[in-house]
């Protein structure tokens, strides 16, 4: 299997997004960003569609549909409602925007498909590169505020006592955020984003003690999800979306099952 070079790509792309999405999943999850997340990945759908019609790169304008939209997105603030109404009304535009816009394109439904629910095996290696340097910057955006970012996340109301200025946290993550979510589409597509941006990471709420803990464990999750969906996609010749979002479900009604059986004790 993994002789030949398109499985080659397809784990070593899997193996960085997994890994991406561990760390970034963690705080989505804490900020209760969830919907953002899904928000942005149909924003991302539609950058998609805007570059297949106009001739760019699909990857390329995901990123620029999504780094402009998250700009936006950070200045509506933290407010629950608000950012719920807004992220909602969005959220229904600019499907109908990517809809709008495959329409006008010229290319057949099988590369609509692949936008939607990814395609992992297409991956080349300029891709991987691709996904490599953006993935890095995200990490070493982390790196660099995290325990800024693990105290805003964790205890909102003690960082903004402490520090007032905390604004540009939330702008500085949510375009990290961003850019992850056009980095993992590319492994389960725009619509299923959240799968691997968030179920590992609330999976990992019910073991973890600490915010790291918490951090290795979702990583763990997505790497095992990734690596053997890959795995079973190959051997069955099954979507690998469909195995990643079957395993990383597994695993929290699993974690959700065992955490009522202890809660009855």
């Amino acid at each position: 299997m993994l002789s030949l070079d398109f499985m080659q790509h397809a784990y070593e792309a899997g193996t960085v997004v997994a890994i991406l999405c561990g760390i970034v999943g963690v705080f989505v999850v804490a900020r209760k960003l969830s919907f953002l997340a899904h928000t942005l990945s149909e924003i991302g759908f539609s950058g998609a569609a805007f570059g297949v019609w106009i001739g760019w790169a699909p990857f390329q304008s995901m990123i620029l549909f999504t780094f402009l939209s998250s700009i936006l997105a950070s200045r509506i603030g933290v407010n629950q409602q608000r950012r719920d109404a807004a992220t909602s009304s969005v959220s229904a535009l600019f499907m109908g925007l990517g809809v709008l816009f495959l329409s006008f394109s010229s290319k057949n439904a099988s590369y609509t498909t692949s936008i939607l629910f990814g395609s992992i095996v297409g991956i080349s290696f300029g891709n991987v590169i691709q996904i490599i340097v953006v993935s890095m910057i995200v990490m070493i955006l982390t790196m660099l505020i995290y325990r800024r970012l693990k105290f805003d996340s964790f205890d909102q109301i003690g960082y903004q006592i402490t520090d007032r200025k905390n604004n540009y946290i939330n702008i500085i993550f949510i375009v990290m955020m961003a850019l992850s979510v056009s980095v993992a589409s590319q492994i389960v597509g725009a619509l299923l984003i959240f799968i691997l941006l968030t179920l590992p990471a609330y999976t990992a709420q019910f073991y973890a003690r600490s915010v790291s803990a918490m951090i290795f464990i979702s990583i763990g999750l997505s790497l095992i999800g990734t690596w053997l969906g890959l795995y079973l996609a190959y051997e069955t010749n099954w979507p690998v979306t469909f195995f990643i979002a079957a395993i990383e479900t597994f695993f929290y009604l699993a974690s959700l099952f065992v955490k009522s059986i202890k809660a009855r004790k």
